[in-house]
């Protein structure tokens, strides 16, 4: 559950102006003449005892963040402020010494653990490594945990292979837990599950940040799965955080139109919900060569001539609601929210997509339908 005292909190991380580039090309010399811009100027921060939820397709960046808070790899320019000590730039044996406090936890339950070793090594290992606890203590800690994330102790001695995916992740949530963390980032933790066993880790997740004190940093790809367990949600695109927001607030009252089409593309459980899809036209750019405008503007709906010349600068236009967007410049707080139902509605006009009854979804403001149209059709209209 979202805490509504979450702002009172100490912060835990502090991510200033982050950005990571990766070489894409060189010339004979091996000097780099091209670079992908995976993640460009990213700045949040993260309380304590928060869920903290990071959205976006594929390739955004999203991965890369969660790389280089736990160090695999290093920023190319900006600070990573832990317990408000400066992290990113430390010599390897100090940061190495943190591997405790950030652990990672990954997306794939196959690859992350290695075949040759039992599951009581696997997580073993790290507090081996770390000096956690003395020898003797090792093994009660680790039927411990294996009861917690709910697997059977006397399993302990079964190698990976032996286990469903489930199970798998299950053992990898074990493997963080065992150098007691402050901060866990869950690299999609859930993506390569069945929908049913998502549910379960989900809530495992849920119920192990309330008992042993943890914060997330939660990745995935889905505003679905993000909404069951974040307390504040960021939404990225293209290496560029477009909007962060209360997870109740980023739902029920987006602003930047790209969170609008990914919201609208959440499917309903209700068959007689009349919803419309917001359906992303134009292509997006290269991360080799970005627009110098905004990274969306190509498939925006709502893109202004501003847009095209530079990038909005993410700020505050709503208490505790972040949005990187030119609609909202000059626009009075009082009229933000009638702006971002409007963007919506033009979305869904039937001059846009496949129009009428196929037309694009608007969960903040009135359904293009009108009640006697949707009822007509055996619909009803949201909430």
């Amino acid at each position: 559950m979202a805490d509504p005292n979450l702002d009172n909190r100490e912060v835990l991380l502090d991510v200033q102006h982050l950005s990571k580039s990766f070489v894409a090309e060189a010339n004979f010399f091996g000097r780099p003449t091209s670079f992908v811009r995976a993640v460009d100027d990213v700045s949040f921060k993260i309380h304590k005892g928060e869920c903290f939820g990071l959205v976006g397709e594929s390739g955004c960046g999203k991965s890369t963040i969660g790389k280089m808070l736990v160090g695999l790899l290093q920023p190319s320019s900006g600070k990573i402020i832990y317990e408000g000590r400066e992290i990113s730039s430390l010599p390897t044996k100090e940061r190495r010494k943190l591997s405790t406090d950030i652990q990672l936890i990954f997306q794939d339950p196959y690859a992350s653990l290695d075949p040759r070793m039992t599951v009581s090594q696997i997580i073993a290992e790290p507090m081996i490594t770390n000096n956690v606890l003395p020898a003797g203590q090792i093994d009660k800690r680790i039927d411990e945990l294996l009861d917690r994330v709910g697997i059977r102790p006397e399993l302990k001695n079964r190698y990976p292979h032996e286990f469903s995916g489930g199970q798998r992740q299950r053992v990898g949530i074990a493997r963080a837990l065992g150098v007691n963390p402050k901060l866990i980032v869950c690299d999609e933790p859930v993506s390569a599950l069945d929908v049913s066993i998502q549910a379960q880790v989900l809530n495992l997740l849920d119920d192990l940040k309330d008992d042993f004190g943890l914060t997330y940093l939660f990745i995935a790809h889905g505003l679905n799965v993000v909404k069951h367990i974040s307390d504040r949600v960021g939404v990225m695109y293209l290496g560029k955080l477009m909007e962060i927001a209360p997870k109740n607030e980023l739902y029920h009252k987006p602003l930047c139109p790209y969170t609008q089409a990914l919201l609208s593309a959440i499917p309903s459980p209700d068959p007689h919900l009349s919803r419309k899809r917001i359906i992303l036209q134009g292509d997006v750019p290269s991360p080799i060569d970005p627009p110098d405008g905004c990274r969306f503007a190509s498939r925006c709906f709502a893109k202004v001539g501003a847009c095209e010349v530079g990038a909005a600068d993410l700020r505050e236009v709503l208490p505790n609601h972040w949005c990187a967007c030119h609609r909202y410049t000059d626009v009075k707080p009082d009229n933000i929210l009638k702006t971002a139902r409007d963007i919506q509605y033009e979305a869904a006009r039937p001059t846009y997509g496949f129009g009428g009854a196929d037309a694009n979804a608007d969960p903040i403001s009135p359904d293009p339908d009108t009640p006697e149209e949707a009822a007509a059709k055996g619909e009803r209209l949201p909430e």
